[in-house]
């Protein structure tokens, strides 16, 4: 029997690092799709959910929205909204947009924040308390 050479060997070695360097890259590169695909996914369906577009047609009224704050929210965001149990919300429509605030309210996907189900007009006043903390 033939011993193959020592630069086959070599070369052999070298082929299959870079196999598996090509296989960790695709796999990272499979893995940042993924990421991106379901992302767009996910806003897209806020998008298309007819609550969410019901919500944000209407205009809120912030009187009625700080009532429902301090009812439903206060208790674990703080009266300012400053974060108590659960995050501060001051500044919350400058860094997450509308139909991710109002999927984050309603889907309870966030626990221990339950989903919270209220009338399109609620939730628009709702959103627009949220608007004015800062």
């Amino acid at each position: 029997m033939v011993q193959p050479s020592r630069i086959a060997a070599e070369s052999a070695s070298a082929d299959s690092a870079d196999r598996g360097r090509g296989l960790i890259a695709a796999l990272v590169v499979s893995a940042a799709t993924a990421c991106v695909v379901l992302l767009l996914w996910v806003l897209g369906s806020a998008q298309r959910d007819p609550y969410i577009k019901a919500s944000l047609e209407l205009q809120g009224a912030v009187d009625h929205g700080g009532q429902l704050f301090r009812i439903n929210c206060a208790g674990c965001h703080g009266l300012a909204g400053q974060g108590l149990v659960g995050p501060s919300l001051q500044g919350v429509s400058n860094n997450v947009k509308d139909p991710a605030l109002v999927h984050q309210i309603i889907s309870g996907e966030t626990p221990p924040m339950p989903s919270f189900e209220m009338e399109p007009q609620s939730m628009a006043d709702l959103l627009a308390y949220l608007h004015t903390l800062s």
